[in-house]
């Protein structure tokens, strides 16, 4: 069915009045967009247990969609991607290519550039020159094997095919990094600085590459018209940087955190500046994408203008243009051309040139630098990822008519798999040192019992965001002993790795320092403010402070957490509850940071390396100066009760410690036996260790004991006998009395404590008491910190049935324990 464009309707009148949607560009664009979209989205599932970037799934998507696979089917090509259809498709995805090499050139900082050093120069420098002459070898091959390659100008080919195998993708490197966790490995470091060098050269090697290429149409032109767009091109690049990029600072001044809001008129004037951009390199005869990547450079990185321009359009243009663009390659990349076993072995040539001119001149240079052999090999491997830039150069070629259908493909499928074999190959050669801590100090009562290590509490808090600052430094405040020596505080910000390229925009203001990952940090953005917080409060008093970010998938983060608690020999972690309080009384709001965090508070709670406290912020802001202590007996208990003491130093707090004891002449006994068939999200989980109970029950005393006589006379001691420990907690909680109350987890529970094991849970991972007080549903005013304390004989835990029992059982009951049984009688 033959179509004239010029003919072609934006929208039908609709299948009542006889029109077939499919036959109009707007109707078609619809489905096209969401057959490509839901197809993308598939295959990233698919390949996400292999932690490959989800740009391998949109290129495989894309070629899915294509000739090579789906488009056999003519009808489906006819009905689906009509040729008539293309332009529009194709429009619509260079808008969103784009507004998307904006925000690479906006995320692309030229400052961390100016200061990554000689090492990451040189190691770029090589890595990009050994694959760009052996391009020039597979240039003159491919021209005498492949049928019409030679028809196109042998200075416009080499430089293509150079550039082809020497780009290097950033944002796709700097994610593979992050999934694997290498961002602050020396190899991670030098690896994300080369890629930005690399970056920052590919594009001027493609400017270069457009301007020898010409109008595409295949005819021989004068030497003089390249040399003109290629002396347009840098006019217009020393007038973006001298004259744009003040106006662009200017901007971003006046739409600084001080003024409050951000004014639309500049958003819109600088989304207009990336069309304008675009249309001015496209005039010169370089490319569209070109002026838009310079104009993102001329944008400030610090403060919030940055942050709020990638927050308007990112998720927009990355997820639902960007897709459209790798589908538009897709269907442009016919693997069919790829024919008989010349064609194949030309595919195997390109791949194992590009590999190994990327990887031995990466490696090569980095040994010379004085990196180890398996770091220098994982660095060139790293170097060998490719990415959009790629693709954009492949479709610039064959736009131009520099690659036909078959050198095209060939490129294509390079590229995909360079890329899909970066993440094992680098899994399988390289494991960064984790070496094991020193420390033996796991839990607060360790320093109290070890009087040379005594003063050495270090302890890491972790943030959500800045909303959690004042809470931590009201908390850590009250721990902060007036008679010891300095207290270190690791502050550990935690950020979610998404498919948002943003969430590593961090990447380019960080520097090594033995954290996951510290920020070099600039005025404005609101890490100076957390920073600015706690550098400012820890000059009040003895603590030294050291901020860090944690960027990782919220599936990994807490193994970031316990990795630093490791290696910075803590003694205890603080995470906030992911649930946090605002206002008073009726007038409370939750704000909830979302589902996903409180799986990471259970996983470190199951992995860490010392004790954990999580803190219920109900509005501790203005200080802790009324502290209560629930003990009911248990290791995790006695933790809780040896804070205390340390809080009881502090003058201007007043604490207050209430001890439950069971009533005499009670009629049975609980036995909490492990149950399969029990949820753990909707049921406490108790310790499977065997626990001798009398034995506990004596520490208990001797730790109660203990503490009494040391803070006799300053603190509030008070023994309950109850019935109902529910209405006690409660009522302590509510009462408005203590602006934090402390319990222990309680995986070794009392007898009081294992009679509410078949409570439904609300937020089963603090433990009974601890979820009874965190309820959003029982109007607890107070803060609440629940803690566990390290030890890695109780790690396994599972939901448990009650059993109530009476005396006639005990002795059966008694003995099943002393065999071994997981039956815990309390």
């Amino acid at each position: 069915m033959g179509f004239n464009i010029t003919s072609i309707k934006t929208s039908s009148n609709g299948a009542w009045q006889g029109d077939n949607p499919l036959n109009f560009a707007f109707p078609l664009l619809i489905v096209q967009t969401t057959l490509i979209l839901v197809l993308s989205r598939f295959l990233a599932f698919l390949l996400k247990p292999l932690r490959q970037p989800k740009v391998i799934a949109e290129i495989v998507g894309g070629i899915l969609l294509g000739p090579s696979a789906f488009g056999r089917n003519e009808d489906y090509m006819h009905r689906i991607f009509p040729s008539w259809s293309m332009p529009v498709l194709e429009t619509v995805a260079s808008i969103g290519l784009l507004f998307f090499l904006f925000l690479v050139g906006l995320e692309l900082d030229l400052t961390s550039i100016r200061r990554s050093g000689r090492k990451a120069f040189g190691i770029a420098f090589c890595g990009i020159s050994l694959p760009f002459i052996c391009g020039f070898g597979v240039a003159f091959i491919l021209r005498k094997t492949v049928d019409g390659a030679d028809k196109v100008g042998y200075g416009q080919f080499i430089v293509f095919m150079g550039v082809a195998l020497s780009i290097t993708a950033f944002p796709v490197l700097a994610r593979i990094l992050a999934e694997l966790k290498l961002l602050t490995t020396q190899v991670g470091e030098i690896a994300m600085a080369s890629a930005a060098f690399n970056d920052v050269a590919a594009w001027i090697l493609l400017a270069l590459a457009v301007a020898i290429a010409g109008n595409g149409s295949g005819q021989q032109k004068s030497p003089l018209i390249s040399i003109w767009v290629l002396l347009s091109g840098m006019a217009f690049v020393i007038f973006m940087m001298v004259l744009i990029r003040p106006a662009m600072k200017w901007v971003a001044h006046r739409c600084s955190p001080e003024r409050d809001i951000i004014d639309e008129a500049y958003i819109c004037l600088t989304l207009g500046g990336v069309m304008v951009s675009g249309f001015i390199t496209d005039l010169i005869g370089i490319h569209a994408i070109f002026g838009a990547f310079i104009f993102g450079l001329t944008i400030p990185k610090e403060g919030d203008f940055a942050e709020k321009l990638i927050e308007r359009i990112e998720d927009f243009v990355t997820g639902l243009l960007l897709p459209l663009y790798f589908a538009s390659s897709g269907l442009k990349t016919d693997v069919a051309k790829i024919k008989g076993g010349e064609a194949w072995g030309l595919l195997a040539l390109v791949v194992t040139t590009a590999c190994a001119g990327k990887i031995i001149g990466t490696f090569g240079v980095a040994l010379m630098f004085g990196m180890a052999i398996r770091e220098s090999l994982a660095l060139g491997i790293l170097m060998n990822t490719k990415g959009l830039v790629e693709l954009i150069v492949l479709n610039i070629g064959k736009e131009k008519k520099v690659l036909n259908d078959e050198i095209f493909a060939i490129l294509v499928l390079m590229a995909l798999f360079t890329t899909f074999i970066t993440t094992p190959a680098v899994m399988a050669i390289y494991k960064p040192a984790r070496g094991s801590s020193v420390l033996t100090h796991r839990k607060l009562r360790d320093l109290t019992n070890t009087d040379e290590s005594k003063d050495q509490l270090r302890v890491l808090a972790c943030l959500h965001g800045i909303s959690n600052v004042p809470s931590i430094i009201s908390l850590i405040e009250s721990t902060r002993s007036t008679k010891k020596s300095q207290l270190k505080l690791f502050i550990m910000h935690l950020v979610e790795l998404t498919e948002r390229s943003s969430s590593i925009i961090m990447v380019h203001r960080a520097r090594k320092n033995g954290l996951p990952f510290i920020n070099r940090l600039r005025r404005g953005d609101w890490q100076d403010r957390v920073t600015g917080a706690f550098q400012a409060y820890s000059q009040l008093g003895r603590v030294s402070v050291r901020p860090s970010t944690a960027i990782s998938a919220l599936s990994t983060i807490h193994e970031d957490i316990c990795h630093v608690a490791e290696t910075k020999r803590v003694t205890m972690i603080i995470l906030p509850f992911h649930k946090q309080w605002r206002g008073q009384g009726d007038l409370q709001v939750i704000d909830n940071v979302g589902h996903g965090w409180r799986f990471v508070n259970q996983r470190v709670l199951k992995n860490a390396p010392c004790s954990v406290a999580i803190l219920v912020d109900r509005g501790i802001d203005n200080g802790a100066q009324r502290v209560c202590i629930l003990f009911f007996g248990g290791p995790d208990d006695r933790e809780a009760l040896e804070l205390s003491g340390r809080i009881a130093e502090h003058p201007a707090v007043k604490v207050s410690v209430v001890r439950f004891i069971e009533k005499d002449g009670l009629q049975s006994d609980v036995v909490l036996k492990p149950s399969a068939s029990k949820c753990a999200e909707k049921n406490y989980s108790f310790s499977t260790a065997h626990i001798n109970t009398e034995k506990e029950k004596e520490l208990d005393d001797a730790v109660v004991e203990e503490f009494r006589s040391k803070w006799d006379g300053m603190v509030e001691y008070i023994e309950k006998t109850s019935s109902n420990i529910v209405e006690e907690v409660l009522g302590l909680g509510q009462s408005g009395d203590y602006d934090l109350i402390v319990v222990g987890r309680g995986r070794f529970p009392s007898r009081m404590v294992a009679k509410l094991a078949d409570h439904q849970a609300e937020h089963a991972e603090l433990g009974p008491i601890g979820d009874l007080l965190a309820s959003s549903s029982h109007r607890v005013s107070s803060s609440v910190l629940v803690i566990q304390q390290h030890d890695t004989a109780h790690a396994e835990e599972m939901p448990v049935a009650k059993v109530e029992r009476n005396e006639h059982d005990m002795v059966k009951g008694d003995r099943d324990a002393g065999m071994g049984e997981i039956s815990k009688v309390v």
